[in-house]
């Protein structure tokens, strides 16, 4: 990841936010209106009031139309459900803008795997917002993993967001903790102990699922997934096991305020020297089809 300590030394990215929600309310808008190394230029959302809400205390603008925040930008992030998301990057991209996205990236993989197409194509930035990778604790874990030798793990990712409250969307209702917290607990397994091959699932994704993922090392994962459970602060935590004590990466305590500033330097640095980092649309789509294959064993 970039160093967030030396001055920034080029021009603020210009980067148009697509949506109004909670989420780009409370996290996209300020994180990109606080340079030094990107300025919120312009909102986009089906919504004007709530556009207009959201761009005015930055001093952005609130535009009428997807095609009149493209002319104001050079990137655009995504505050959306994922169905609209792959759509609409696939757009931007086309159009020449760098891409910052939610996970996951798509509904699905034919979706996913066409946005990834769209940005490849254009040749275009891109960069998915996996929260947990960009905390400099959850760095060092994965710095830690690459050096020992890994057997198994277990891991969950638990929350009551599906309980009620701002998040409980109808796309995480209808699909669950397997498209909303699949994507950060598979990275953290996959980052920490080496690719993913294989993945299996049993539950139902709107109450409890889990999932046991065959390494390409041979190693074997767990991750338990719910968003249906009510636990105060949430759960993202993996413990890794082998010849030596375990490592263990657990959220609870962490100020994920800290995850922000390097999130944000991250993606700049990547448009401004027009190379993507590891958390690219192509890590996007790797997850969405262990998704998918967890899913397509649940639903068997």
């Amino acid at each position: 990841m970039a160093d967030i300590v030396s001055p920034w030394p080029h021009a603020p990215v210009k980067v148009g936010l697509v949506g109004a929600g909670p989420w780009a309310r409370g996290v996209h808008a300020p994180v990109l209106a606080a340079g030094p190394e990107t300025e919120l230029a312009a909102v986009w959302a089906r919504r004007p009031e709530a556009a207009q809400e959201t761009a005015e205390p930055y001093g952005a603008v609130a535009v009428a139309r997807f095609e009149e925040l493209l002319d104001r930008c050079e990137a655009v992030a995504f505050a959306v459900p994922p169905d609209i998301q792959a759509d609409l990057a696939g757009r931007a991209a086309e159009a020449g803008k760098a891409v910052l996205l939610e996970k996951p990236i798509g509904l699905d993989v034919p979706s996913a795997r066409g946005l990834v197409d769209a940005i490849d194509e254009a040749g275009v930035v891109s960069q998915v917002v996996l929260t947990n990778r960009y905390h400099p604790v959850a760095q060092q874990f994965l710095r830690e993993a690459r050096e020992i030798e890994v057997w198994g793990a277990r891991s969950a990712g638990l929350s009551g967001a599906f309980l009620g409250g701002d998040f409980a969307t109808p796309w995480r209702l209808e699909h669950g903790a397997l498209l909303d917290l699949g994507p950060h607990i598979l990275d953290l397994l996959d980052a920490s102990m080496g690719p993913i091959v294989r993945v299996r699932g049993t539950g139902d994704p709107r109450k409890w699922v889990e999932l046991t993922c065959e390494h390409e090392s041979g190693a074997v994962s767990q991750a338990s997934l719910s968003g249906s459970v009510e636990v105060e602060p949430g759960v993202m935590r993996v413990e890794l096991f082998g010849p030596r004590p375990p490592l263990v990466y657990d959220s609870a305590d962490l100020d994920h305020d800290e995850c922000w500033p390097v999130l944000r330097r991250t993606f700049a640095t990547a448009v401004r020297t027009g190379v993507s980092g590891d958390l690219d649309a192509r890590r996007g789509l790797h997850l969405q089809e262990l998704i998918a294959q967890a899913a397509t064993s649940v639903q068997a």
